[in-house]
């Protein structure tokens, strides 16, 4: 009896250390956090997610990126483009470290740049699609090292994306 006790005792608290409590607070989303999304999220007068799908497709092309992954079930696009990161005040800053005797300085070469675009039905009849994109950004030294991973939060980038998206739905429609 007593080791069954004992037992107890112990789950109990194995249980009672692994209980945690989840702020009130925790699944709120913040001001910010709604204005990104809007920023992020626009909804187009239509059905035809294909179509939608293929002017998103469209549109990140145009803009220089490759299609890395596209299902079309999922209503998923992701895509990417390389740029060079080279900057010349850092540059310069290297070069000046160096001739102070600091030797050499690893600046910004490389950067990626990757879309990622969801879509989705929406409202009552689903006659809208809801479609969200959002841009990030990493960079890597001459090291090879990743000195920045952020989420671009440009306006105008987002509304050039949505402009553009727009214009080619238009056309699409309007078979040209």
């Amino acid at each position: 009896m007593k080791n069954l006790l004992s037992l107890f005792l112990i789950g109990m608290l194995f249980v009672s250390g692994c209980q945690s409590t989840l702020p009130k607070d925790a699944l709120i989303m913040s001001n910010e956090s709604l204005a990104t999304r809007q920023q992020q999220t626009r909804k187009y007068e239509t059905k035809n997610e294909g179509e939608i799908l293929s002017a998103v497709s469209g549109v990140l092309q145009d803009m220089g990126f490759n299609l890395n992954e596209s299902e079309s079930k999922l209503g998923v696009i992701s895509a990417s483009k390389k740029r060079s990161a080279v900057d010349a005040g850092q540059q310069t800053m290297a070069v000046f470290i160096a001739l102070l005797g600091g030797g050499a300085t690893a600046t910004d070469k490389d950067q990626t740049i990757r879309a990622s675009v969801v879509t989705r039905p929406f409202g009552e009849d689903a006659e809208y699609i809801a479609v969200r994109v959002t841009f990030q950004r990493m960079v890597w030294n001459t090291r090879g090292q990743v000195t920045t991973a952020e989420c671009v939060d440009d306006e105008e980038i987002y509304q050039g994306f949505f402009d553009k998206l727009s214009k080619s739905i238009f056309l699409e429609a309007q078979e040209i």
